[in-house]
């Protein structure tokens, strides 16, 4: 029998979400953006309880230590239902070995939300206490306005367990560029300016598969293939025996660097129970005699499993959050494509 996946409780008015920067800070330029997000959360009716992890000056904010220590306090809290953090950054790796995942497994599951670098925290985080994760926009994009078709984090931590439900892509999505949050720290509106539909890289067809969600950021998961802490064989064998779907983005590396990661993570076992393959969209920039896709196709090829290219799952707005340990469906055609998930 299937081990069961963990299900933090859907939130209710009153809940208390906190807020913490496991990774990097908030400088204090962008803090009336912080000062928004918040709000927009407190607007839902939850109580925000902002930590001590919050500094912007550097590329962490805050000692190791300190961010491993507050992260697991809020995971194991039961006041706390939900915790987000502004943003990614770039070595929240440091914190892996300091968390205690034993302490965060015993104790009544909560909601951990982000990615990008968050990948590096809540994947493993999934995998070794089996509570289930979201893999969605963070606390500064929160305030964006969220296209009909998709859900906010927000939308998916209150929803019911064992209700589907299912999002859409809105078949346009946004430039090269940021948003200039320091001038326009209320700015709401994402400007998609660009059409795209998803892309099956590995042939023609319609695809309709289903399986255990999975997955995160390229360039931070590749530096803990293999170890403990992305054990997806072990995962898939005790909880998700009717295979996986794994998605997988990157934010900005090179074709070149992306093929060899992924190659990697392939070599890894990452991949061995995926009944299909979700790839982010991505502006991060093809090499000479290799574009983003054929990278895909030239590491995952191998898999001989459906392959499907620009999903909102990654650093391109609009943001399609994904639930890691939810069962999902996903169905793509000529004239449709959707992710259908369910917290079972």
């Amino acid at each position: 029998m299937a081990a069961a996946v963990r299900y933090p409780r859907p939130l209710r008015p009153g809940d208390r979400v906190g807020v913490t920067s496991p990774s990097s800070g908030v400088p204090d330029v962008l803090r009336k953006r912080l000062d928004v997000a918040v709000r927009d959360v407190e607007a839902r009716g939850y109580e925000v309880v902002v930590g001590r992890c919050m500094d912007g000056a550097g590329h962490v904010s805050a000692s190791a230590a300190e961010r491993a220590a507050e992260l697991t306090e809020m995971l194991t809290d039961p006041a706390i239902r939900a915790v987000v953090p502004p943003w990614g950054g770039e070595t929240g790796i440091d914190v892996l070995p300091l968390l205690d995942f034993e302490r965060i497994g015993r104790a009544e599951p909560t909601w951990l939300v982000g990615y990008s670098d968050m990948s590096t925290l809540l994947t493993p985080l999934t995998l070794l206490t089996g509570t289930a994760t979201v893999h969605g926009n963070c606390l500064m994009e929160t305030p964006y306005r969220v296209p009909e078709g998709l859900l906010s984090w927000l939308d998916v931590v209150a929803a019911p367990q064992g209700e589907p439900f299912t999002q859409i892509p809105p078949n346009r999505h946004r430039s090269p560029g940021r948003d200039d949050l320091v001038g326009h720290p209320e700015i709401r509106d994402f400007t998609l300016d660009v059409p795209g539909r998803w892309t099956r890289l590995d042939g023609e067809g319609d695809v309709d598969v289903a399986g255990r969600l999975i997955g995160g950021c390229i360039e931070t998961l590749v530096n803990i293939a293999g170890t403990p802490y992305l054990d997806v064989t072990s995962f898939a064998r005790s909880a998700a025996p009717e295979g996986l779907l794994v998605y997988v983005e990157a934010c900005d590396d090179n074709a070149f660097t992306i093929c060899r990661n992924l190659h990697g993570m392939r070599l890894a076992g990452f991949f061995d129970a995926a009944n299909a393959v979700l790839v982010g969209r991505t502006h991060a920039p093809d090499a000479p005699t290799l574009t983003q896709h054929e990278a895909v196709m030239d590491a995952l090829g191998p898999l001989g499993v459906p392959v499907i290219a620009d999903v909102e799952c990654g650093h391109v707005a609009p943001y399609l959050p994904l639930v890691n340990g939810a069962h999902g469906r996903v169905v793509h055609t000529a004239t449709r494509s959707e992710i259908i998930q369910i917290l079972d």
